[in-house]
């Protein structure tokens, strides 16, 4: 399968959705683990986000959480996690996440997550437009 690219912001962006309080607790989160390492986090809701990366569509967001690398080229899910906490201290042993059978068990609990968030954490739309997630 050939790996998904689209415009190299030049430093490590991650696209995360910002009417799932879970998805933003997490990005505060990041913020705080990646303070100063010069990545950009922004939801893939806020209006214009994804005309800067062509070919990330909303419904890719929708799935995982997107890191878009300094080349263009990108990652997903719980890799992005990985890739993106990976160049911090400590954070090499999350490369763990690479050890054959971890990296399935990691992937199915990230998207199972994923899936059921608004299920799990609630929306946070304050004009209602969230209901459509709500599955």
């Amino acid at each position: 399968m050939k790996a998904l690219t689209t415009t190299p912001p030049g430093h490590d962006v991650i696209l995360y959705d910002g009417h799932c309080r879970l998805c933003r607790g997490a990005a505060k989160q990041f913020e705080r683990l990646l303070g100063g390492s010069g990545t950009e986090l922004r939801s893939f809701r806020d209006e214009g986000v994804l005309d800067a990366f062509p070919g990330l569509s909303p419904e890719r967001c929708e799935k995982a959480m997107q890191l878009v690398q300094p080349d263009g080229r990108v990652v997903e899910g719980a890799e992005a996690v990985v890739r993106a906490l990976g160049r911090r201290p400590l954070g090499k042993v999350l490369f763990v996440y690479y050890v054959p059978g971890l990296r399935q068990a990691a992937d199915l609990l990230y998207g199972t997550v994923a899936r059921y968030r608004f299920r799990i954490a609630g929306r946070a739309c304050p004009d209602g437009a969230c209901a459509v997630h709500f599955k």
